[in-house]
């Protein structure tokens, strides 16, 4: 009875599967038959009535081919965890040159909204994934969509036959149900094997692709380290460098009043030796946010529970004891965690936080969570931004969930073969 209803419930979810796959692959010949039903209306001795239905089938298939493949590479992904990549060109910058016209990448135009609309539709109709989509919507009804229709099909027809008084005719009703029950949990799969063979990138498109992201990781790369020198200089130049300045001056004061005024020359070399003693906390502190010795001592698990220490939050680190990583891989999740929990105490003003470090068979998987009210947002500037883009150099990803109101669960992920 048990394995009876298991069966029913998979018949249902896959009954529903198989009716949305049905409707969104079905979606463009629709406006195709919408077409033709037109074209017979206006009269087929009109010479001029093929000019509206074909008009009609290019705008409606031109204008649903996007959408359609994004909802089925949704489907995909969540009924079958099968991620296919998009692989759609992103427009680049629109910059006003000095002469007053804009660029966009393509030509020069008068305004920005020219500019705009001019280079979104030749990236449009350059791009490689708009053909592989219309490509797709004119091989998917014919495949996943007969297959996926089935079920329904057959609902259908049960209905019809079992409201007709013929014996016969209701015995054939009933034994479309039983058919259309039995192919519900495996019509709807059809669409898995379809859309990636036809929507995936081919491979010289993800490696042109995986070059360009590659590219901008170094320019990020790059520029981030530029600016960390900077830092370094700053901190040293306007810390460190002024108190060691102004520890040679007193300790040269001293030494020319030791003779004569040897109290003042004693509270010189008191000053110096606080001089001396900030100088070198400084001195650590700009070496901690380098590369903090517990990271390199004793690895990321104890760095971040020394990390959670001096943070003004109840921190929980749950961690396996036995995790050891690459010394860069360390160092990005360090900051990061760092990153996100300076992030609590700053703008979410949480109380609490859970700090979760585990490895599994792809790599390692870091989750943040606090009870701050929520809100997080990854700005261009902001400093999430730059930890995404921080993880990106290892392959990394970043997830974040940030309702208003809280909880804020952020996600890392980074492939690592030194677990």
């Amino acid at each position: 009875m048990r394995q009876l209803g298991l069966w029913m419930a998979r018949a249902g979810v896959g009954f529903v599967r198989a009716c949305v796959v049905a409707a969104v692959s079905m979606l463009v010949p629709a406006v195709w038959a919408a077409a033709v039903a037109l074209g017979i209306w206006w009269g087929a001795g009109n010479p001029w009535s093929w000019i509206a239905p074909f008009v009609l089938v290019c705008v409606g298939t031109l204008t649903l081919s996007r959408p359609v493949c994004r909802v089925i590479r949704f489907l995909v992904a969540r009924w079958t965890a099968t991620v296919i990549p998009a692989g759609y060109r992103q427009a680049g910058p629109v910059t006003r040159m000095s002469t007053g016209y804009w660029w966009n990448g393509f030509g020069y135009e008068r305004s920005r909204r020219d500019a705009v609309m001019d280079q979104k539709w030749r990236t449009w109709w350059g791009d490689p994934a708009t053909w592989r989509d219309l490509r797709f919507t004119g091989i998917a009804p014919f495949t996943a969509g007969v297959v996926a229709a089935f079920p329904p099909a057959a609902v259908a027809t049960a209905v019809l036959a079992l409201g007709l008084p013929v014996p016969a005719a209701r015995l054939g009703g009933a034994l479309g149900l039983v058919v259309a029950v039995a192919s519900a949990p495996y019509a709807w799969r059809a669409v898995e094997p379809v859309a990636v063979r036809f929507l995936r990138p081919s491979p010289a498109m993800a490696l042109a692709d995986r070059v360009e992201e590659l590219t901008a990781q170094r320019a990020d790369a790059t520029v981030a380290q530029a600016a960390e020198i900077r830092r370094i200089e700053r901190d040293l130049h306007d810390g460190a460098q002024a108190r060691l300045v102004a520890l040679g001056l007193s300790l040269a004061t001293a030494e020319k009043l030791m003779e004569t005024r040897p109290d003042q020359a004693r509270a010189l070399m008191r000053d110096a030796r606080a001089g001396a003693t900030a100088s070198l906390t400084e001195l650590r502190e700009l070496i901690r946010g380098i590369s903090p010795p517990v990271l390199n001592e004793r690895g990321l698990v104890d760095a971040v529970r020394a990390l959670a220490l001096d943070i003004p939050l109840d921190v929980a680190v749950d961690a396996a004891t036995s995790l050891r990583l690459d010394p860069p891989i360390e160092s990005a999740v360090y900051f990061g965690v760092a990153e996100l929990l300076t992030n609590a105490v700053k703008h979410a003003h949480a109380s609490r936080a859970r700090v979760r470090l585990a490895g599994d068979e792809t790599g390692l998987v870091v989750e943040v969570e606090d009870d701050g009210r929520g809100g997080a947002d990854v700005r261009a500037d902001g400093g999430l931004a730059g930890l995404r883009r921080r993880l990106a150099v290892f392959d990394g990803t970043l997830e974040i969930t940030s309702p208003p109101g809280g909880p804020t669960h952020v996600r890392m992920t980074v492939p690592c073969e030194s677990l």
